[in-house]
């Protein structure tokens, strides 16, 4: 029988008319990057369809998203330190911090006791802040004996035992403001506290709040 076609080619296979194997397609080799007609090449972008739509098992892919060049900062990281006191602990740091307070005035600012009054509210406000839970109570309480404690170091004494004395009960009387302005303050952030602690421990026990009255 002959030939339907041209010429077989080197592997035994008709060729057709155009020099090819039959019923094959023309491939161009231009300088290592081959194309096959009626194929898309590797990395060319896909023709859409029509009405312009994508070819089927393509997914449209959206932009990038982008990256915020400053990490995301974790959230234990904090500004300030937040310690936790026991109530001993509250007591001693409370009146070491006035009674250094205490001779700064005493050395920079001549025993000014508005002076001494004034460092005395953030002090105050630290105590009740960095005191633990459990000993909430004991902020209110501690923050007056500091007071007093570094009271000393600006109060007027006379000779002996009995013009210090004197000298002491003085001071603490004049400044009683000061002494009431800072344990409010520390009562008032105490309750604050407390009112939170036991809404968060409802809220954990999943009840709620009973109303007063």
């Amino acid at each position: 029988m002959g030939d339907r076609g041209g010429p077989a080619d080197g592997r035994g296979r008709p060729a057709d008319d155009r020099g090819g194997p039959a019923g094959g397609r023309v491939v161009r080799d231009v300088r290592g990057a081959g194309d096959v007609r009626g194929v898309p090449a590797r990395g060319s972008a896909r023709v859409p369809g029509p009405g312009g739509r994508r070819p089927s098992g393509t997914a449209a892919r959206g932009p990038a998203p982008v990256r915020s060049p400053w990490p995301a900062a974790p959230r234990a990281a904090r500004l300030l330190p937040d310690p936790r006191l026991t109530g001993l602990g509250g007591g001693l740091f409370c009146a070491a911090v006035m009674l250094v307070f205490g001779f700064f005035d005493l050395v920079l600012f001549g025993a000014s006791r508005t002076v001494y009054g004034v460092l005395f509210l953030p002090v105050c406000v630290l105590t009740a802040c960095w005191v633990r839970q459990v000993d909430l109570l004991t902020a209110p309480i501690v923050v007056p004996i500091a007071f007093a404690v570094g009271l000393t170091t600006v109060a007027d004494g006379g000779d002996g035992f009995t013009g210090a004395l004197t000298g002491f009960v003085t001071a603490l009387a004049t400044e009683a403001g000061w002494l009431y302005g800072g344990t409010l303050i520390a009562g008032s952030i105490v309750l604050v506290r407390r009112i939170r602690l036991v809404r968060r421990r409802v809220a954990a026990r999943g009840g709620r709040v009973p109303a007063a009255g």
